[in-house]
């Protein structure tokens, strides 16, 4: 891998660019992308560092390894435009509901593919990467996408029949735990702290608390009666939360995303 193209440069193509740049896992030189406002992609790549292309033929030309990061319904009419371009190449692609089943069927011959499931905290090296296992990459490409993935995050690789779950409680679940720093944020305010000071120490509290189940690896619910002493205020905090069906709650957003 010598160039990567990023095709599209939304939200998550975002998050990894900065992130692999940053990481110093690749230099900004090698890092291309193209999108069809011109205007934003330029805007991009002055602020996060790649070189912006004018065309899909144009990163196509200039890349042998490509990032699929456009809208699902989008890649068809890419493969579409890149049929002649695309033998040869190697394809990472991070759409949701594109798997290696899926591209066996539109892609043309002589496209290695590698499906990733990534999430946007890869922006500040703290990511979750998913590969699925079933792919066509080459045993040295693999292995350098691997490092180039894991510079950002925790890697993870997962058989294709548990992508979906995999992809939804990793994918979506940061914008589920911004929603819980902010309803947090909002009681903190309730009692008078500023927002800026309630958000700031949320999120410390909800990093050292991840930090500390990953270190320990213990059980959630060992760690949480840790902080339960006996008719104590965390305890009465739980129970309300209990009343109020937070685990619950929380099934049935991923029920939601599962089966719409």
């Amino acid at each position: 891998m010598k160039q990567l193209g990023f095709i599209g440069m939304g939200n998550m193509a975002q998050a990894l660019a900065h992130g692999f740049i940053e990481s110093g896992s690749i230099t900004k030189d090698c890092v291309f992308a193209y999108a069809p406002h011109q205007d934003k992609l330029r805007k991009n790549a002055k602020a996060i560092g790649f070189t912006p292309c004018a065309s899909l033929k144009e990163l196509a030309k200039n890349c042998d390894t490509l990032v699929m990061a456009c809208k699902p319904y989008q890649i068809e009419d890419v493969i579409a435009e890149l049929k002649a371009e695309l033998p040869g190449k190697a394809l990472v692609s991070i759409a949701a509901g594109w798997d290696f089943a899926r591209y066996a069927k539109a892609l043309p011959e002589g496209v290695r593919v590698q499906f990733v499931m990534p999430n946007t905290p890869a922006m500040v090296g703290e990511g979750v990467l998913l590969f699925e296992e079933t792919n066509s990459l080459l045993a040295d490409e693999r292995k350098a996408i691997w490092a180039l993935f894991s510079a950002v995050g925790l890697t993870v690789e997962l058989p294709s029949s548990l992508m979906g779950i995999g992809g939804t409680v990793t994918g979506c679940g940061p914008a589920f735990v911004d929603l819980f720093i902010e309803a947090y944020g909002d009681a903190a305010v309730k009692y008078g702290m500023k927002r800026a000071d309630a958000y700031r120490l949320i999120s410390q509290m909800v990093l050292g608390s991840a930090k500390l189940q990953l270190a320990t690896g213990q059980h959630p619910g060992v760690l949480k009666d840790n902080v339960c002493s006996p008719a104590g205020t965390t305890i009465r905090g739980v129970a309300a939360l209990e009343e109020h069906g937070l685990r619950n709650a929380c099934i049935q957003s991923i029920d939601a995303i599962m089966h719409p």
